[in-house]
């Protein structure tokens, strides 16, 4: 039973209609924006992503276009943003915007996804361009980082380039102060040409080990890392924040059992879910994204 309660398609006019005779609200919206700082001593974050539609995954389990439809995206998202313990939203640019102008990011952290060329399902998947924001776009709308998918394959020549893009955005964010939330996965193609990432426990520690040295310092860097079997020896793999990715689980009471149990280490700093919150099995977006948070609650307490 669907809670989406909030204004539904016509009420989002408003937007297009500022988009074509105002634009320049948008970065009026961003300018007032009241901000909230990065978490405290054991404080843990729920972050909320959006920047799947970007890269043309629209999926969520066995529904093919289930994050097609934007004003549908857009009640979702605000049902999430107004529940307490949420702090904040990863999304690409056109979801920031619409968002800021909604009002919906008052008191929240916002982090901008970056590089989102590698098309789902393409040829050039591996190819991660930063078609997204960059580091001057997200200092300038005030936003509190930025986000990077850093896929590492060692067969495809294209993981260089993206090893080498990802390193200059740790950079350039780290300069302004701005957080680094690097994405990395080991991957590979299988024989039918399908990218899968691999999620054993080796696997992502040496994705871990590549993100975690990429750019000049790793002051500001932050991991956004799956959560799998032996998460105490993949995180003895770090001394860097992470953040528990969501991902689009089968079972999300099994995925809820392995957040519980990831969030209990000390280097988990918080969950970054999307679809698994925003697009529940039984479509209640406040009971699932309320689940998460009493998950993050405890592993504050």
């Amino acid at each position: 039973m669907s809670d989406i309660t909030l204004p539904k398609p016509a009420g989002y006019e408003r937007l297009t209609y500022i988009r074509a005779t105002r634009p320049e609200e948008i970065a009026e919206a961003a300018a007032r924006r009241r901000r909230r700082g990065l978490p405290a001593e054991g404080e843990r974050l729920l972050i909320i992503a959006a920047d799947h539609p970007a890269r043309a995954s629209l999926a969520v389990r066995d529904r093919p276009m289930a994050m097609a439809s934007r004003a549908d995206l857009l009640d979702r998202l605000q049902v999430a943003l107004s529940r307490p313990g949420v702090d904040g939203i990863l999304a690409s640019p056109d979801v920031l915007e619409d968002l800021l102008l909604l009002g919906a990011l008052e008191g929240k952290l916002a982090f901008g996804s970056m590089n989102r060329g590698g098309l789902q399902g393409s040829v050039f998947e591996l190819d991660d361009r930063f078609t997204g924001f960059d580091a001057d776009s997200i200092d300038a709308m005030r936003f509190d980082g930025g986000k990077m998918l850093c896929r590492i394959d060692p067969g495809d020549h294209a993981t260089v380039v993206t090893l080498e893009s990802c390193a200059r955005a740790v950079t350039d964010l780290a300069r302004r102060r701005l957080v680094a939330m690097v994405e990395p996965f080991w991957a590979r193609r299988t024989e039918s040409g399908v990218l899968r990432n691999d999620l054993s426990p080796e696997a992502v520690i040496r994705s871990i080990s590549v993100a975690q040295a990429l750019g000049v310092t790793s002051a500001y860097t932050w991991l956004k890392i799956p959560a799998v079997a032996e998460m105490e020896r993949v995180m003895a793999a770090t001394t860097l924040p992470a953040l528990l990715l969501g991902g689009d689980p089968p079972d999300i009471d099994a995925a809820y059992a392995d957040w519980s149990r990831a969030l209990s280490l000390p280097g988990v700093r918080g969950l970054v879910v999307g679809r698994a919150l925003l697009y529940p099995p039984d479509d209640d977006v406040t009971t699932a994204v309320d689940g998460a948070a009493a998950l993050v609650r405890k592993a504050r307490a």
